[in-house]
């Protein structure tokens, strides 16, 4: 696999997250999205030498006012994501690097949700990281079978790293 540079910032105070250890774990899931699914991805034809992106950790407050702002809708997400690359016709490669874009993650949402799912915060955290990381590859969920392939891929990813 080529070279990543995985960018982290954690905003949100109540939860001092083991940046470096999520920044591996992505990395892991995305060597697993790699074996499995890179010819389906956004990447697919493409040379470079660097795959880019940023994660930033939150809360719901600000996700609120992401959404607000930027994609007209008027609530809390537990992830955003832009997906620059995915999403951009020209697809632009500077000096052999890909920014695939950025994954906004509240973590109040993620610890409510763990609790609801009956997981523990660090498993829904690794969960989101993982379906940023898909949705920043191109691949998104407007169907049904699109979702549950998603949700496969995730679970499994989940698997691969041990999660």
């Amino acid at each position: 696999m080529n070279k990543l540079n995985i960018f982290s910032e954690n905003i949100y105070d109540e939860w001092e997250i083991d940046e470096k250890r999520f920044i591996d774990i992505a990395k892991s899931i995305l060597k697993f999205y790699f074996s499995e699914v890179l010819e389906l991805s956004c990447l697919n034809g493409f040379e470079y030498d660097t795959i880019s992106f940023d994660f930033l950790y939150c809360d719901s407050k600000k996700t609120h006012e992401i959404n607000r702002e930027y994609r007209q809708k008027d609530y809390p997400a537990d992830i955003i994501t832009f997906a620059i690359f995915a999403d951009s016709e020209e697809k632009f490669i500077f000096d052999g690097e890909i920014n695939l874009g950025e994954v906004i993650i509240a973590l109040d949402k993620v610890i409510e949700e763990a609790e609801k799912k009956g997981v523990t915060k660090e498993h829904e955290l690794a969960f989101l990281i993982s379906h940023g990381i898909l949705h920043l590859l191109g691949f998104d969920h407007q169907t049904e079978e699109e979702y549950n392939f998603i949700i496969d891929l995730q679970n499994r990813a989940l698997e691969y790293v041990k999660i």
